[in-house]
């Protein structure tokens, strides 16, 4: 067995079965010493914040939540973390006055809380809350995780509430929703109204409707059948002057600046049919169409609805960037002494500092400090990078190592977070969209029937005045565009949901059409075809201490630091002492009175005034772990690509699509990845702004392209490709941006969704084909009078129904 299979064996042995948290449930690192009795038993927890929550819950008498809770409890070192000068900040009148409201010596708020898992969650929150003094009013909602409270600010500052809250595992913040968001969610709860009458009026006016028809045999008397008729108008009226009002509006818009579009031609035909159905209600005579005004109603209604869905989604994506730039900073004055200040307050020139682990607030330069700064938000890489006196940093990364003074230099929309926002604005302006290339198409179709219904309308009132009427709405309602409509949105409806099954979630109705024109594909790396995250691949020791104890100690140092390295040592039974960090470098401490370092292997052959070994010439992230004495071992660690990668570009690969992966790292791994995958071009080291021009530069060429990201950096390429599909475990901008969500993370889903997109064409063009030799035909009987309305209805909804049926083929993928 080589020493890499005996290290390997050893790890696994000792990570067997490992006992969980009882707080969170995350694994419980050997030899922990976290422990805390709760419901009469001593439990063992992970770490030292889990184990405060847990008694602080236990001194407030509310352990019975641990008796109730369906799921572990979130990790309160995965919470934001709120210093109490920041919590201090709720407590100024000009901060409370957007969110808090006061009644008397009562004030009111709402707040949303982060770390709420179960229902449980919310009885500890209201019952902690209700212990304090000054609580009148608590209530959790758990579907939105919203805390509405009432209390004597006077009494109690805002400020403790919030830290009595952090106290027990769940950070709060105020709840303050954006405009244009509330505003969308307004109108969209008023379309599933519109929607939801629609439906439910259908139903019963086409029961009344049919009770007249004589097919039915049904032996009603004279009054009955009058009745039938007034309790059919009477339930189609709501259909018409309230959920088809959107119709109308946009009909009388479109007239007046001289379009046609499908408003036009539906507002005509429920018009029509509705005055129709009026007139055979009061006189007797003809049929009734309310059941026809329902249905148009309801096809309709669904289709704008998912319409606006989709438009909401898009509308949040911005509103994500607000959350990633921190509520306060700590600025400096003349004399070095900080203030915490909103961000508002902030201004150009002034001096903040950032401890480690805090969110830059602005875009600046640094003044003193030495530090690694995680900029994956703009470059995708989880490795930080080394920054000191003199580089600059961005507003929204997160410092990692060291404290930083830094000058302010861009604010607002000046620094380099806006700028990607308006990249994302501008490259989903510049996206093709083919609603509106279809709505021009569409207008000349509109054109034709209704030059055709009132040119055959004429001529039928010098034939037969009493049937002119009866002809022109007998055409109207054949040539409502009911099965084409309904011809590409149901095939790809059912598409969707095959894919869903799969694990790729479509936000958008054009993926599956597009993505039988696409001709280029372009990666992202990290996140996306390798895991994005580091994995301890290989120990090797150099001297005689061997690899189960190199890796104890290394751990040992790495738990002290808050680099993401540092995940990928596990938690360590022990603590290093007078750990120092030099970013860039590595790290230095004591453990069982040995003073180690881990990092570059100069750094640490420094310590022991010895030459550094020489790397292994092999891809990975290679630390070196020495001591006093010389080098112990080298630790290998490696981001592994995706077992499913290769199978994604060999099907990249036999439709003769050309490959390229475009990295914000700048290191070797890109092209070894490249190498590997058989990817045609790679380039490392770029900006979000450097891959929108290579992909501007694509589309000049005439390419269709389809992007695969997982980052804010790869929000401006997947907005402004021609398709973009979003790694499920990317973040909520880059989600809410891309046309496709693969929420498995599996790769090979990709690889279906190819072959289901070709099946999808052909199936839309079957619809579309039949959609159109169905009004083709109908249209000179109805005009010859040899369909009746009635006939043109049941024509249009038997049209529908084969469109339908068709699309379902696609759910048997």
């Amino acid at each position: 067995m080589s020493t890499a299979d005996g290290v390997a064996v050893s790890r696994s042995a000792a990570a067997s079965a490992p006992q969980p948290c009882y707080h969170c449930g995350l694994p419980v690192p050997s030899g922990g010493r976290f422990r805390a009795s709760v419901l009469g038993e001593s439990r063992e927890f992970c770490c030292p914040g889990c184990q405060a929550v847990a008694e602080a819950i236990v001194a407030g008498g509310l352990e019975s939540y641990y008796r109730h809770r369906s799921e572990p409890s979130a990790n309160p070192q995965a919470l934001p973390q709120q210093l109490s000068d920041e919590l201090a900040l709720y407590d100024r009148p000009e901060v409370q006055k957007p969110f808090v409201h006061h009644q008397d010596e009562l004030a009111e708020a709402t707040l949303l809380v982060e770390g709420v898992s179960c229902a449980a969650c919310g009885w500890l929150i209201e019952h902690h809350l209700k212990h304090l003094p000054g609580i009148a009013e608590a209530r959790l909602n758990l579907s939105n995780h919203r805390l509405h409270v009432r209390w004597t600010d006077s009494q109690l500052p805002l400020s403790q509430l919030l830290a009595s809250l952090r106290k027990i595992g769940y950070a709060a913040h105020p709840y303050q929703p954006d405009r244009a968001a509330e505003q969308l969610a307004t109108e969209n709860r008023r379309a599933l109204r519109q929607l939801g009458v629609a439906g439910l009026l259908w139903f019963q006016a086409m029961m009344a409707t049919m009770a007249t028809w004589p097919e039915f045999n049904i032996d009603l008397s004279p009054e009955l059948h009058q009745i039938m008729r007034w309790v059919a108008m009477f339930l189609t009226t709501p259909i018409v002057f309230y959920s088809c009002a959107p119709f109308f509006r946009g009909a009388l818009r479109d007239l007046r600046t001289r379009h046609l579009t499908m408003d036009v031609s539906v507002s005509l035909a429920i018009g029509g049919a509705y005055v129709a159905g009026i007139w055979t209600a009061i006189t007797g005579q003809g049929e009734l169409y309310f059941d026809a005004v329902g249905m148009f109603a309801l096809f309709l209604l669904t289709g704008r609805y998912l319409e606006r869905r989709a438009r909401e989604r898009t509308a949040a994506a911005t509103a994500q960037l607000v959350n990633l730039l921190p509520a306060s900073c700590l600025r400096l004055d003349a004399e070095g002494h900080g203030e915490r200040i909103l961000l508002s307050e902030l201004r150009l020139g002034d001096r903040v500092q950032v401890m480690p682990g805090a969110v830059l607030p602005a875009d600046g330069r640094i003044l003193d400090g030495q530090s690694s700064v995680d900029e994956s938000l703009l470059t995708g890489e989880y490795l930080p990078q080394p920054r000191g006196v003199g580089d600059a940093v961005t507003a929204g990364t997160l410092n990692v190592e060291g404290p930083l003074t830094v000058e302010v230099q861009a604010l607002g929309q000046d620094t380099r977070l806006s700028a990607i926002v308006r990249l994302l604005e501008r490259a989903q302006s510049e996206k093709p969209r083919l609603a509106e290339l279809a709505d021009r198409a569409a207008q000349w179709f509109l054109l034709f029937s209704l030059l055709a219904a009132a040119v055959i309308g004429l001529v039928w009132w010098q034939l037969d005045a009493s049937r002119a009427f009866w002809v022109v709405l007998a055409m109207l309602v054949a040539t409502c565009p009911c099965a084409l409509s309904l011809a590409t949105p149901t095939a790809l409806t059912a598409a969707t949901g095959t894919l869903h099954k799969l694990g790729l979630l479509l936000t958008r109705g054009h993926v599956l059409e597009g993505l039988n024109q696409i001709d280029t594909v372009i990666f992202d790396k990290t996140g996306t075809l390798t895991e994005g995250k580091l994995t301890l691949r290989e120990i090797r020791p150099l001297g005689t201490v061997d690899a189960d104890t190199c890796l104890a100690l290394a751990a040992a140092l790495e738990n002290r630091s808050e680099h993401p390295i540092a995940r990928a040592f596990g938690q360590a039974p022990q603590a290093a002492e007078d750990v120092a960090a030099t970013p860039g470098l590595g790290l230095e401490g004591v453990v069982e009175g040995r003073r180690l370092r881990i990092g570059q292997p100069g750094f640490v052959a420094e310590l022991s005034s010895r030459l550094a070994p020489e790397m292994p010439d092999e891809a990975g992230q290679w630390l070196l772990l020495g001591d006093t004495e010389g080098p112990l071992a080298w630790l290998v660690l490696d981001d592994r690509l995706r077992s499913d990668a290769a199978q994604l570009l060999a099907a990249c690969k036999a439709r003769g699509w050309h490959t390229l992966l475009l990295s914000g790292d700048s290191s070797p791994m890109v092209a070894s990845v490249a190498a590997e995958l058989d990817i045609d071009e790679a380039r490392g080291g770029l900006r979000p702004d450097d891959k929108l021009a290579i992909l501007q530069r694509l589309r000049e060429q005439g390419r269709k392209v389809l992007m695969l990201g997982d980052g804010v950096n790869d929000v401006p390429v997947l907005a402004a490709a021609d398709i973009s599909v979003a790694m499920g475990s990317a973040t909520d901008l880059a989600k809410t941006s891309a046309d496709a969500v693969l929420l498995s993370n599996r790769l090979e889903a990709l690889s279906s969704a190819f072959a289901l997109a070709r099946r999808t064409r052909r199936i839309i063009i079957e619809n579309l084909l039949w959609a159109g030799l169905y009004n083709g035909l109908v249209l000179p009987f109805a005009a010859l009078g040899w369909i009746t309305p009635a006939g043109a209805a049941v024509g249009m909804s038997v049209s529908s129904l084969a469109v339908v049926l068709n699309a379902l083929r696609l759910t048997r993928f």
